[in-house]
């Protein structure tokens, strides 16, 4: 006898068997969402070991050198200027009355070179603390340049104002560190050592060197400065000049060409590259000659940052991003493999338990672990390789016995090595991988809507 209870329990019954495909859908997009926590918690111990990497990379670079710029030169000549200003001055009778006196005192005025022309030869190469590595470089530098006589009538200084004495050249550097030679400039005639620190406002550290015989010039002066520098990562320069010239030559064969201004020529080959860079004074935001009491457009930190312009070094894939990438790629992989076993309790009279398919979702984790752990010691294709094979073998034992099914487990596998294949050359083409991953996606629909093409969705419920 039916009772109401049994008639309620009945109908929940056939509710659920009516719509179970529809379930059993909601169910594997739930795991799918369970299993990006595990995802999620390898995507943190990659951002760990990419900070201590990042540590170990600061500690080779903080006793190399850390990235170079070289910025200037820049002449550097004080002068006296007057101004009026109020002073108090106590009278005969005690009171304080306030006067109007002329003080004198001492800026500077700062002028650019009329040409700079740099040759450069950097030797790149890597150097290891623990499994970690950075690209540092030595750098082998010749400047020579042209500077002006300073014009002060341009700039409304009486010439009898100015201290011809008191004139110096001076660089920025970011890292004397990396200089590992006295320095000498020629200037003119003159060998002239340079001295630490940098006499430009903002610039914490460069060198410097007072000049003679400015006075006594009445046409242009000549200066030449060989550098031998380290630093790493990259060099960087600055087009002070009213007209620039630098040419780069080194080995390494993977440069990033950066900054405000890319080389007019380049070749880049396996056995190194050649870059050359000719820049006019129009591309930058600072003028060729200012003061201190008028320095709206003077040579400041952030003028010269939006200016500076040269080529960083890169030490090939990063492994690291490499891993990061596929990562995000991992929701896509368990759709996939999860899609493929649904089709087959679909097409069969196959029924897999959801704990099975979690099973299979871990071991697809376990492949974005094996390639961090070994990317840090392998060539980051054998990682690859060695990951996929791990997983691909694993997923293979298991589903030769849950798939009952010889043929669905060469499928389940053959698919696996499709994907692992695809999302290999994906994070090798770095700037088409977007459109590689979407037609990948676009055939992998067009393969679900051919094998469910013939497939009464309604029927299976009912049956």
């Amino acid at each position: 006898m039916n009772t109401p209870t049994n008639t309620i329990l009945s109908g929940i019954a056939e509710f659920f068997r009516r719509r179970a495909i529809f379930f059993k859908m909601a169910g594997i997009t739930l795991m799918v969402l369970v299993l990006l926590i595990p995802l999620g918690m390898i995507a943190s111990v990659l951002r760990e070991r990419l900070e201590r990497r990042n540590q170990a990379v600061a500690e080779i670079t903080s006793v190399w050198g850390r990235e170079q710029s070289l910025i200037g030169p820049v002449l550097i000549v004080p002068y006296r200027y007057s101004f009026k200003s109020w002073k108090e001055q106590p009278m005969a009778n005690g009171k304080l009355e306030k006067i109007e006196v002329v003080e004198t005192a001492v800026a500077n005025a700062y002028f650019l070179p009329a040409s700079l022309f740099i040759t450069g030869d950097i030797n790149p190469k890597q150097l290891r603390r623990g499994i970690y590595q950075a690209v540092v470089y030595a750098g082998n530098l010749e400047l020579s340049g042209q500077f002006a006589r300073p014009d002060f009538a341009n700039l409304r200084i009486a010439e009898q104002d100015v201290l011809w004495d008191d004139a110096l050249v001076t660089f920025a550097i970011p890292d004397l560190r990396g200089v590992k030679e006295t320095l000498q400039l020629q200037w003119g005639e003159s060998h002239i050592p340079l001295l630490p620190g940098c006499k430009l406002k903002g610039f914490l550290s460069g060198v410097h060197a007072r000049v003679p015989g400015l006075r006594e010039k009445s046409g242009p002066i000549q200066l030449k400065l060989g550098l031998a520098l380290n630093g790493s990562g990259g060099i960087r320069f600055t087009p002070v000049a009213d007209q620039n010239l630098i040419k780069l030559s080194s080995p390494w064969p993977d440069p990033s060409f950066q900054g405000a201004f890319l080389p007019s020529e380049r070749n880049v080959t396996a056995a190194g590259f050649e870059a050359r860079w000719q820049l006019a004074q129009y591309g930058r935001d600072y003028a060729q000659q200012w003061t201190d009491r008028d320095n709206a457009a003077s040579l400041s930190p952030e003028s010269v940052n939006s200016s500076l312009f040269g080529v960083n070094f890169l030490s090939g894939i990063d492994s690291y991003r490499n891993v990061e990438r596929a990562i995000k790629y991992g929701a896509l992989f368990f759709g996939l493999v999860f899609t493929a076993f649904f089709l087959f309790e679909i097409l069969s009279a196959l029924r897999l338990h959801p704990l099975q398919y979690t099973l299979v979702g871990v071991a697809l984790c376990l492949f974005y672990l094996g390639l961090l752990s070994l990317s840090e010691f392998l060539a980051f294709g054998l990682a690859y390789l060695a990951a996929a094979a791990a997983t691909t073998l694993l997923i293979w034992f298991y589903c030769a016995k849950v798939l009952q099914s010889g043929k669905r487990t060469l499928v389940v596998v053959g698919m696996l090595t499709a994907v692992y294949g695809f999302l290999y050359i994906a994070l090798q083409l770095q700037d088409y991988s977007l459109l590689f991953g979407t037609a990948g996606l676009f055939v992998a629909m067009a393969v679900v809507f051919f094998v469910t093409r013939n497939i009464d969705w309604y029927q299976r419920d009912q049956n």
